[in-house]
């Protein structure tokens, strides 16, 4: 069985944007719902405007808009940032099937000459390398794309003011206590979290409608859970976060060439990652209570 390395490039994209709002406080418990969005606009606006780039990027800026808007509710309404993502989760689901039935026609599968998947894109430098080019030649864009948030977000957290805020504002805790006294506004890196976080989630959601070249309701195959798994699994780290997806697809990829093999088990082979995610982070939470706390 081969390893194919796109399988990883949503759950680590959606991850990636989880990561930012757990940093900033408030984990973004829709991200369900924003990689639907995205799955489904992704089809929608490439279809509708020829250009899978142009499909692309209005589907992942509304979703960012939305992210910022939900957040920006969360804040003026008082109401819990959890509830609130659930409710996101179960509408984008109806949303997109209302849609669906009322510009295709169908609430079912949608497949169009206009929309399939994009081209391999190879770059002969990365073959040369060992292992890692054998993984990395001729792959989706989204592979690439993968990467390159992979590396930004390693930076920004790393080396740039707004990340070290970012990670301020979220250990001032709900209070916002302690990132007031330094003078920052806790709302303002929550809400930008939150937008880039959608962001990202829908361009999750684009990687999996593209890598088929199909829109089917509930593609996420609950993917947007497992890189809520993800973020803890790598101990919320982006490194971490990164080997985590990897585990995770090296799973997908299993399931899937095990129902090549045992066709009568294929709905129960399906759950395999889901299961792994649940074994994975039982264990991650068990080493980390066991841990020694250093004092200073």
């Amino acid at each position: 069985m081969s390893f194919n390395i796109l399988y990883a490039a949503p759950i680590l994209i959606a991850a990636l944007g989880a990561l930012l709002t757990e940093y900033s406080g408030f984990l973004l418990i829709g991200i369900e719902g924003f990689m639907t969005l995205g799955a489904f606009g992704s089809f929608a606006f490439t279809v509708l405007t020829g250009s899978a780039a142009a499909g692309t990027l209005i589907t992942t800026i509304l979703c960012a808009g939305l992210g910022f808007l939900l957040a920006r509710f969360v804040r003026k309404s008082g109401a819990d940032f959890f509830v609130c993502g659930i409710a996101l989760n179960l509408a984008a689901e109806g949303l997109c099937g209302v849609l669906s039935v009322h510009i295709f026609g169908t609430g079912g599968v949608l497949r169009s000459p206009a929309f399939t998947a994009p081209p391999p894109v190879s770059f002969p430098a990365l073959e040369k390398i060992p292992v890692l080019g054998d993984l990395l030649s001729s792959q989706s864009p989204f592979v690439y794309i993968a990467f390159a948030c992979l590396f930004a977000e390693a930076l920004f957290l790393k080396t740039t003011v707004l990340g070290s805020r970012l990670k301020a504002v979220g250990l001032s805790g709900p209070s916002f206590t302690a990132a007031l006294e330094r003078g920052l506004h806790p709302w303002r890196y929550r809400e930008g979290s939150w937008a880039a976080a959608a962001f990202l989630a829908a361009l999750a959601g684009c990687a999996l409608s593209f890598r088929v070249g199909i829109y089917a309701p509930g593609g996420g195959g609950g993917r947007a859970w497992i890189a809520l798994a993800a973020v803890y699994l790598g101990f919320r780290n982006v490194w971490g976060i990164f080997a985590a997806s990897l585990v995770f697809a090296f799973a997908e990829n299993l399931s899937f060439g095990a129902q090549g093999l045992f066709k009568n088990s294929a709905a129960a082979l399906s759950g395999i990652p889901s299961a792994l995610a649940l074994l994975l982070y039982a264990l991650a939470s068990g080493i980390k209570k066991t841990r020694p706390v250093c004092e200073e």
